[in-house]
């Protein structure tokens, strides 16, 4: 018998068995069971209705990691309206691209963030504006709880199929401009099954909201622990005692934290002396953007008394392709090591790492090959842009999407990432073009020449950096300083993007036909890392 596979399930399912048990506990305090969660988003979804948004419309949601997000997004989509969660951490300009593309219908933003939204509001498609604080936001915006208590909670929910697009995710532009990453009921809905399995979710688990629930929509889990009937534990950002302090009076279970959340960790740990860092329950922990450097999952697994996994994925990919560590393959000599590589295929995904000629490379741990991958997770398309999505499943082999990541792969089929085709820094989880930060940089007077590259971090994986060519030519003798350059991309970029670490050379080292050899800056900056990539 076939059932179509929609979003909309997970929410019922927990509805349905979980009512009276606790949903989520907020950002604010606020607590609410399955049974008020679903009353809150079925009045949202009878507003969205009232206010002429029909299914397959766009509705964005900029939020942290508050019930208001969850409530919005399931309140969307239950009818049929496509989900769009953006990013909090970009820019005014960002927005208005996004929206704009996306042809954004209506958008409730947290009142953090609104003013973003209210610069460039009348540059834009949308006509419906739903915060939840009027009274910190300038301008008319429409009160979430109010639009709720007027609404009720009847609305018509249309029929829908598996196969229609749900949710568009943008990616953050690391070649250009950010691209809206189609992703289905269908695709959504079994990448919430695998991360179920591999994330061993049940329904007694706790889970904190470390990773923003725009990600993908949180790696999935909006949809996972919910239909699970675990209890959503959300916060409003990443804050060392305040995450510590949740997963002790919450007795968090699980969570996923990139490398820099783990480290600010371990540093809160060193300087409190040791203290305890679970409640009642063992805690799971995932971490994913470039590897953990041994020590960072030594203290982790050691000090902390968690466990820990590395996950490996895109945003194109759900992201869930490969974990680390599978415990048939793990000994006592290699457990970190393991932990380090991105890992085997799940079920049902196909990943492979294949030469220039689409050829699948020899598994000896030593040939790079770029990774490609097909699975039912996998996106649909890129909104609007039927040429990226053409080349970004038939590049070096047809019917694959192509990550643009170089790794090996050794004889048991696990895979290790060591360098990048495409010039992507990850700095604390976020993608960072270098060609967008190199373009800021030339806007300056005082900039000749430039190439932006990624450079080792310890607390971030990686984190940009610039050799700059300046126009005086003397790099001992600049016109402009390091800090100016880096205040002057931080006022035209989101905040992590900011050039962080800035070194004047005199000329850059070029192709005979003019090219920066960006390869040659990397091998310098990485020379005593194990691998071109930022592990620490």
């Amino acid at each position: 018998m076939e059932r179509p596979l929609v979003v909309t399930a997970f929410l019922e399912q927990a509805r349905n068995h979980y009512a009276n048990q606790e949903a989520i506990v907020g950002a604010d305090g606020d607590r609410f069971t399955y049974a008020e969660l679903g009353d809150r988003v079925d009045r949202f979804a009878a507003a969205l209705q009232e206010r002429g948004i029909e299914k397959g419309d766009r509705v964005a949601v900029l939020d942290p990691n508050t019930h208001y997000h969850l409530e919005a997004a399931f309140g969307a989509m239950n009818i049929g309206a496509v989900f769009t969660p953006l990013n909090y951490r970009l820019t005014a300009d960002d927005y208005e691209y996004i929206l704009s593309d996306a042809g954004v219908d209506a958008i409730y933003a947290d009142y953090e963030y609104a003013e973003k939204i209210e610069a460039i509001r009348d540059d834009v498609p949308t006509e419906t504006f739903i915060t939840n604080d009027t009274e910190s936001v300038e301008d008319e915006w429409e009160s979430f709880d109010t639009a709720l208590s007027d609404a009720g909670p009847e609305y018509d929910q249309p029929e829908m199929s598996e196969d229609e697009i749900i949710t568009i995710n943008y990616t953050s532009g690391t070649t250009g401009d950010p691209k809206g990453v189609c992703r289905t009921h269908r695709t959504e809905t079994i990448h919430a099954y695998l991360v179920s399995i591999y994330h061993e979710l049940t329904d007694d688990d706790v889970y904190l909201w470390t990773l923003p629930m725009f990600h993908v929509n949180g790696w999935g889990h909006i949809y996972a622990v919910t239909g699970q009937g675990a209890k959503h534990v959300c916060t409003r950002g990443v804050n060392a005692d305040q995450i510590v302090d949740a997963i002790r009076t919450e007795d968090v279970s699980f969570l996923c934290a990139a490398p820099a959340v783990l480290n600010q960790l371990i540093d809160y740990y060193e300087d409190e002396g040791g203290p305890a860092m679970a409640g009642d329950n063992d805690v799971r922990v995932t971490t994913a953007g470039s590897a953990p450097p041994e020590a960072t999952i030594r203290a982790v697994e050691e000090e902390f008394d968690w466990r820990l996994k590395h996950l490996y994925g895109a945003t194109e990919t759900g992201p869930l392709i490969t974990i680390s560590a599978p415990s048939r393959h793990v000994t006592e000599e290699n457990r970190y090591e393991l932990k380090k590589r991105q890992g085997m295929g799940i079920l049902g995904t196909d990943v492979r790492v294949v030469d220039e000629d689409g050829e699948d490379v020899p598994r000896d741990d030593r040939t790079l090959g770029e990774v490609v991958v097909r699975g039912n997770q996998v996106m649909d398309h890129y909104w609007n842009k039927p040429e990226a999505t053409e080349q970004a499943f038939n590049d070096r082999v047809e019917g694959y999407y192509h990550t643009g990541d170089l790794a090996t792969i050794d004889e048991n089929g696990l895979i290790a990432i060591r360098d990048r085709k495409k010039d992507i820094i990850i700095s604390g989880g976020e993608n960072i073009s270098s060609i967008e930060l190199e373009d800021a940089l030339f806007d300056h007077d005082a900039v000749a020449d430039a190439a932006v590259i990624p450079a080792p971090s310890e607390e971030w994986g990686e984190t940009p950096k610039a050799f700059v060519v300046p126009s005086s030519g003397d790099p001992d003798d600049p016109p402009v300083s390091a800090d100016e350059l880096t205040d002057f991309t931080r006022d035209r970029l989101a905040s992590y993007k900011v050039v962080r670490r800035v070194e004047f050379v005199g000329e850059l080292p070029k192709t005979a036909t003019g090219k920066t050899q960006k390869y040659e800056l990397r091998k310098r900056e990485w020379d005593e890392e194990d691998r071109m990539i930022g592990e620490g």
